[in-house]
């Protein structure tokens, strides 16, 4: 081998050998990159500007389960940065998360803003130490789908029971079929059923369209003539029942909102006080104004509502006494269809009761005041009418 041939080859071997030597290098720098991100527990560029724009609850958790960012509305639910994460559902969730398994969104019961919302959690690993929690506050929602799935069963439940009892009716009748006597009077409990069938369908259908936020027939409402229907509405249940139905109060006033809603839940109002009032006692029916919100109330003699019952008695199908609302063939509806109907206009329903002392019921709405002298007029009826008097005198003389 000559000279030539000797000095390409060491080239080649050097060649060889940088290659080599670089590359190891590299690897080693590589490993020592790796090792340090593994190892680091720093926030990567770019996070906490992220965190900070968003409007759902996020945080950024370390090994040890603490916060090291935090976005601001991360506060509300005790999530603060330096803080360890105060569910054990949430560790293990970013503990997993961290390892690599796959993780769905989980629903965790936390307290937020003083009280305890179901809040969904998605967690994602960030680094091989670090794993972002992102947390959506689906209280509402929960609730929703548990008020639908309480709803289609006691629905099924409040249905079976007129449809059974009118089944069982139908084969007495066929069974005493040589009985006129008998017959009339399955007869009459067979309608008793199909009516109460017929009004708890209606309000099923009511309810169902105050809930799927439907645009209401809204118009100008006198006070005067919904109040004066809703109680001849009921004087055959309040003849029935020996109860007096007394109207009082302010006259004159006027609400804007859908009569038929409005009419049926002053109704409703008004039915309930009569079922659940005492023979020889009185129902009143009063109205006023008050800083331009005009107050119908309704206050009984009757039994009174207990306080644990108070907090769920608008809730639907709830009833305080079973036994009392079956025999006056409530649906257990109408105060919910209230509670629903007020709101829907912008308005409240308050309740004042006491068991053995009787109930107050208070619908609060929006009163409708077109211009100033209208005004006057709702706020001082007798001094409106004497100016108007005062008028005519004046053009009559003219």
């Amino acid at each position: 081998m000559d000279s030539a041939q000797l000095a390409l080859f060491a080239l080649l071997i050097g060649v060889v050998l940088g290659v080599s030597v670089a590359l190891v290098v590299a690897a080693a720098y590589a490993a020592r990159d790796r090792a340090v991100r593994r190892g680091s527990a720093s926030v990567p560029e770019g996070i906490a500007t992220v965190l900070a724009g968003m409007d759902d609850a996020a945080v950024v958790v370390d090994p040890s389960g603490t916060v090291v960012v935090a976005s601001a509305p991360a506060a509300d639910t005790g999530l603060e940065e330096g803080r360890t994460l105060p569910e054990a559902q949430l560790a293990l969730l970013a503990r997993a998360a961290r390892a690599g398994t796959a993780t769905e969104p989980v629903v965790v019961p936390l307290g937020v803003a003083g009280e305890v919302r179901s809040v969904a959690v998605h967690a994602r690993a960030i680094t091989p130490r670090l794993v972002l929690l992102v947390l959506h506050d689906v209280t509402e929602q929960e609730r929703v789908a548990k008020m639908r799935r309480d709803f289609v069963a006691n629905t099924s439940h409040e249905l079976k029971t007129p449809a059974g009892a009118m089944s069982l009716l139908s084969e007495a009748i066929e069974s005493a079929a040589d009985d006129p006597a008998e017959v009339r009077g399955f007869a009459r409990r067979l309608r008793a059923e199909a009516e109460r069938l017929g009004a708890l369908t209606t309000r099923i259908m009511t309810l169902s369209q105050l809930e799927a936020d439907e645009p209401l027939a809204m118009r100008e409402v006198k006070v005067d003539e919904l109040v004066t229907g809703a109680i001849e509405a009921h004087a055959a249940q309040a003849d029935a029942a020996r109860v007096d139905i007394v109207r009082g109060g302010e006259r004159g006033a006027r609400l804007y909102g859908d009569p038929r809603l409005l009419a049926e839940a002053v109704g409703n109002l008004i039915a309930n006080a009569i079922a659940y009032s005492t023979p020889a006692t009185h129902v009143g029916v009063g109205v006023k104004t008050v800083d331009g919100v005009v107050e119908i109330s309704v206050t009984d003699q009757g039994i009174g509502i207990a306080e644990d019952d108070q907090e769920r008695i608008f809730e639907r199908f709830y009833r305080a006494d079973r036994a009392r609302s079956r025999r006056t063939g409530g649906t257990g509806l109408g105060l919910a269809i209230v509670k629903h109907a007020v709101q829907r206009h912008g308005g409240e329903v308050r309740l004042w009761s006491r068991p053995g002392q009787g109930s107050t019921f208070t619908i609060r709405l929006p009163q409708a005041v077109r211009d100033a002298a209208d005004e006057a007029a709702l706020r001082h009826p007798a001094r409106s009418s004497d100016k108007k008097k005062r008028k005519r005198r004046k053009d009559s003389a003219a």
